[in-house]
């Protein structure tokens, strides 16, 4: 394996074949190469997909009303449902597995904000203190709303970072007052989460102040929560109970599909799972392949060259050179200009992985994009193992022909010409 001579021959026979030899390594490289960057970018993708929908719990369930489309007990079509505060307390007594609740009612007309000189339009969302528990997001400076303020019905709000922005973009907005409708709310927290167009501009205030001077009523636009270690299965059948419930409570059909929108988180995870898996086993069938025809051309390379040394073959069998030697010759320059250009194939992929990731390449060229792509990278151990197979097939490539040369007969070769 350390025999000088041997090695200044394969490279006097790599100079030789310039063209013959860089063509042969970059198949390869390209193949490692595609295999390296196509894993780190469906990685990139995982991770980017998995932080924006991280901002709703991964066992949370949301429930919308919706609109009737069957007549039912003499109710039309077209009933509009509309949820309320008892629609909470009930689901939250019947269902066992429910760790945290909490609904989301809106406001009318609640469109310009304001702080003084500055103003703008937002997002103004009323929420109960728990609702931090099945959206996830981060608390900046401040607090979040919390039981007293649901309670006593205090008027008190938390706002975007997005929103500080634009209302203090030259103070400090904890313990100031922004106006919502000509009423003053005391800014108690700054919160950041990330959304799909990166655009949302948010604000929360307690759900019963809404309720009590905005809407007067007790009406809920969406309830949440979350459930305990609960299967899909699980999960599916609580869907169903949901449906049954509120079905009995609005007289609409169980049926009826457009009644009631449930979105079920556990249930997109699992399918977001398997569509991941699915790409990742895509992209390995995608690389294995292309590392096949790197092989490929390394067969055919060592075949040839073989043939071309038939003559020098058979002299070095003659004066005594053993079937060891001369297949070991064939093998060194396999496994040499596999390692080669695997090992440069895995540098320049993870040499691109991290430059995209350390520089934001994606947000630079097309930011939308960006929110969706995180972080690119290949498990080391992947790549270092995927490299290492590629050498033992490049080995294994080599081994036909080198067996070959080794049967060759000094008499025959010597007549080869």
């Amino acid at each position: 394996m350390f025999d000088r001579d041997k090695w200044n021959e394969i490279f006097s026979t790599i100079r030789k074949n310039k063209t013959r030899t860089f063509l042969t390594g970059f198949s390869v490289a390209t193949g490692i190469f595609m295999l390296i960057f196509l894993l780190g970018a469906g990685r990139g993708l995982r991770n980017g997909m998995k932080d924006v929908f991280a901002q709703d719990a991964t066992n949370s369930m949301q429930i919308w009303g919706g609109r009737t489309t069957k007549a039912y007990k003499g109710t039309p079509e077209g009933k509009r449902i509309q949820m309320k505060n008892a629609d909470l307390l009930s689901l939250k007594k019947s269902i066992e597995k429910m760790d945290a609740i909490s609904a989301m009612s809106y406001i009318p007309g609640a469109e310009v904000i304001s702080y003084k000189d500055n103003f703008g339009n937002f997002n103004v969302s009323p929420i109960h203190d728990t609702y931090q528990e099945i959206t996830n997001f981060d608390i900046l400076k401040g607090r979040f709303l919390n039981k007293k303020d649901i309670k006593d019905y205090r008027k008190v709000v938390i706002i975007q970072d997005e929103v500080e922005k634009i209302l203090f973009p030259k103070e400090t907005s904890i313990g100031k007052y922004i106006n919502i409708n000509e009423i003053k709310f005391k800014v108690v927290g700054i919160f950041s989460k990330k959304d799909f167009n990166g655009n949302s501009r948010d604000i929360y205030i307690p759900i019963t102040v809404a309720q009590k001077i905005f809407n007067n009523n007790d009406h809920l636009q969406r309830i949440s929560f979350t459930l305990n270690d609960v299967s899909l299965e699980e999960s599916k059948d609580i869907e169903r109970q949901i449906t049954y419930q509120m079905a009995a409570r609005h007289n609409f059909s169980r049926e009826d599909k457009n009644a009631l929108w449930i979105q079920n988180s556990i249930e997109q995870s699992k399918g977001f799972a398997d569509l991941f898996s699915g790409i990742e086993k895509f992209v390995w069938i995608i690389g294995v392949f292309t590392i096949l025809l790197g092989v490929i051309g390394v067969f055919n390379i060592m075949m040839i060259v073989v043939k071309e040394r038939t003559k020098e073959i058979g002299i070095r069998k003659a004066i005594g050179a053993s079937p060891i030697s001369v297949v070991s010759l064939v093998l060194m320059e396999a496994i040499f200009i596999t390692a080669a250009s695997g090992y440069v194939g895995l540098i320049a992929g993870v040499g691109l992985l991290e430059t995209i990731s350390k520089f934001n390449l994606i947000e630079k060229l097309y930011p939308p994009a960006a929110i969706y792509f995180l972080n690119p990278q290949v498990d080391m151990g992947i790549a270092v193992g995927a490299t290492i197979v590629l050498v033992i097939t490049g080995a294994l490539a080599g081994f036909f022909p080198a067996r070959r040369a080794a049967s060759i007969r000094p008499i025959e070769a010597l007549r080869d010409e």
